[in-house]
């Protein structure tokens, strides 16, 4: 189902130095991003207006493809799954845990795809993910299927291994997933993602229950954004949450608050 007139209550410019930010945490009162393909291997923190930028340095990993972030009460997951071309054999989750003193590297998720055989280039496949959240002791991956407008869905245990994906579940998104939240005490499930044309979306699924991982009550709701991609969404509350946008020519990244 295809809804509109979800509502943008403000608007925020962010610093360039976060002119791809394509993930969402937060940290004692702050909001947490990175940069995605080829950026530093670092997690940023910033308020709600867009200022007192801080910068993490996490030793030890690289920013090969970052693409979203989750977290529970103990860590912050990146997802360094990007794969736009199907070629990546290094596919990894970084377990990072936040401290006053530093954000410090805790182990690696590898992960693979059961189903991938063909690592040749090439622009439409179902392996490349960029949606990341956490649900109890595991980790919910959902693709970017750029062949089928689906997403698969990839339950995955938070201890550092190696493993390989089976899809758990999939659904018509109609659209590319960029980013994912999950919060459990308001069983809500938020995704966010764009289409070919440009157009730009919000995805909520109420009353989302991990155990069951059914999809059927997503509702797509359109968002009025020019000069946007959004890459990323942090539920606020049952009817809120902030999202940012990667520059994309207009000045400056964004951050919006928007309600549903």
């Amino acid at each position: 189902m295809l809804t509109y007139g979800q509502t943008i209550i403000s608007t925020t410019s962010l610093p360039k130095k976060i002119n791809e930010t394509s993930g969402l945490a937060t940290y004692n009162g702050y909001l947490v991003t990175h940069n995605d393909s080829g950026g530093k291997a670092r997690l940023y923190l910033f308020d709600t207006l867009g200022g007192q930028l801080q910068q993490k340095r996490i030793r030890g990993i690289k920013n090969n493809d970052w693409e979203d972030l989750a977290q529970d009460e103990n860590y912050i997951y990146i997802a360094d799954t990007g794969n736009n071309f199907g070629t990546r054999k290094n596919l990894k989750i970084k377990r990072v845990q936040p401290t006053d003193s530093g954000f410090f590297h805790q182990g690696s998720i590898a992960i693979r795809y059961a189903k991938q055989e063909n690592f040749n280039k090439q622009y439409k496949h179902a392996f490349d993910a960029e949606g990341l959240t956490s649900s109890g002791h595991e980790l919910l991956l959902f693709s970017k299927n750029r062949a089928t407008l689906t997403t698969e869905v990839y339950c995955i245990p938070k201890q550092p291994g190696d493993y390989e994906l089976y899809p758990t579940t999939s659904v018509f998104v109609n659209g590319l997933i960029t980013g994912a939240d999950y919060n459990t005490k308001e069983q809500l499930l938020l995704l966010v993602g764009y289409n070919y044309e440009g157009e730009q979306f919000l995805y909520t699924v109420p009353n989302f229950n991990p155990d069951v991982m059914a999809l059927d009550s997503l509702v797509q709701h359109r968002l009025d954004l020019k000069k946007a991609q959004i890459e990323a969404v942090k539920i606020i509350d049952a009817h809120s949450a902030w999202l940012t946008t990667e520059e994309e020519g207009s000045g400056a990244p964004r951050l919006f608050k928007v309600t549903f």
